[in-house]
């Protein structure tokens, strides 16, 4: 998997009864693109992802390419 900075993760349901999860890249911390990356939740919280089959990558939607602002949160994942 690759990814950059202000992309979209969607994590698809692994089993009945879970949720989609979206987040935000904002740090990308692997070589090349590679995880693992410092995403920010839907929710808000922010956590180092390292993802598995059931993420895909989203580039940012049209004229939202800006680089992601932090919060002032916790880096706790």
């Amino acid at each position: 998997m690759r990814a950059r900075v202000g992309d979209r993760l969607l994590v698809r349901r692994r089993r009945p009864g879970d949720v989609e999860r979206h987040a935000e890249v904002l740090e990308v911390r692997g070589k090349d693109g590679a995880p693992p990356y410092l995403v920010r939740w839907s929710d808000g919280h922010e956590s180092i992802l390292v993802p598995g089959s059931e993420t895909t990558v989203e580039p940012p939607p049209a004229g939202d390419v800006q680089k992601p602002k932090r919060s002032g949160g916790s880096r706790r994942g």
